[in-house]
């Protein structure tokens, strides 16, 4: 009896339990209209005061023109051509950052020598404008994809080791005693403790880094001019063509945000198997 008695109990929980996802979902669906709410806004009023002649058109084309110009970019390859051209200058310097980060990272809570290098480096370089070095690269790498790479890859860095530092360091140090008194060596301790303790910080290091990279570069392509969305504006800009310049921010943007998205959603991927990732279990 008691064993029918709890499988009814388990049975009557499963819809009670099963009734909670509908009011998830529909909270879930509530804050995201919420959250598009002051951006519908935004362009509305851009819409809006631009069609009224309250703001000049020259000062800021109404969206449907900048939208309409974003369009016709699209159907002549422009578009693809300059955002191509970003993206892969903007990942190459992020990739570099990424993999050359964390490694240096790791490696500076392992070895001594190699911190007392580097730390003074990292200490001065992550606060200041490393924009700043950007004519030093152009006279040395000249004014191609490879100054461009290698500035986004400089900027982004940064964040990246700092990320991996404190994520390996804050490793409780019980937990790798443990390992090492099981005989575990350096390699299988750096792939199956420090690695996966740490890759949720990392993972914050990295979510930093990518627009980093993407706005160097897009700065670096205003200044060294060439294709590419940043130089495509500045050109835009040059001959007084307003709905060119802000058709080039909407599309930023919207590189910008897929960008940040696509990063969210490979952390979940990543990190399945964190706290962070797991559906609260109450309402």
């Amino acid at each position: 009896m008691a064993r029918i008695a709890g499988s009814d109990s388990l049975v009557l929980a499963r819809p009670a339990a099963a009734g909670l996802r509908p009011d998830l979902l529909g909270a879930a669906i509530a804050r995201r209209v919420a959250g598009a709410l002051p951006l519908l806004a935004l362009v509305l009023a851009w819409e809006v005061l631009s069609r009224r002649g309250v703001v000049s058109s020259f000062l800021l084309p109404p969206l449907s023109v900048v939208l309409e110009r974003v369009w016709d970019d699209l159907l002549s390859d422009e578009l693809m051509i300059n955002l191509g051209l970003t993206l892969y200058r903007a990942l190459a310097g992020f990739a570099i950052a990424a993999v050359g980060g964390v490694v240096l990272g790791i490696v500076m809570t392992r070895n001594k020598f190699i911190r007392w290098f580097f730390d003074p480096i990292v200490s001065v370089g992550f606060p200041m404008p490393k924009i700043a070095f950007l004519p030093i690269f152009m006279l040395w790498l000249g004014l191609y994809d490879v100054s461009k790479i290698s500035m986004a890859a400089f900027n982004a860095i940064f964040p990246v080791i700092v990320a991996t530092m404190a994520a390996a360091e804050g490793i409780d140090r019980e937990l790798l005693w443990s390992a090492r008194s099981l005989g575990a060596g350096e390699r299988q301790l750096l792939r199956e403790i420090i690695l996966p303790a740490a890759l949720p910080q990392i993972m914050t290091g990295l979510q930093v880094a990518l627009p980093v990279s993407m706005i160097v570069t897009i700065v670096t392509e205003m200044l060294m001019a060439g294709q590419g969305l940043g130089g495509a504006m500045i050109e835009a800009s040059r001959f007084a063509d307003s709905p060119g310049v802000f058709a080039g921010i909407v599309e930023i943007a919207v590189a910008g945000l897929c960008l940040v998205k696509g990063m969210a959603a490979l952390r979940r991927r990543l990190l399945i198997w964190h706290q962070e990732a797991q559906e609260p279990t109450t309402v």
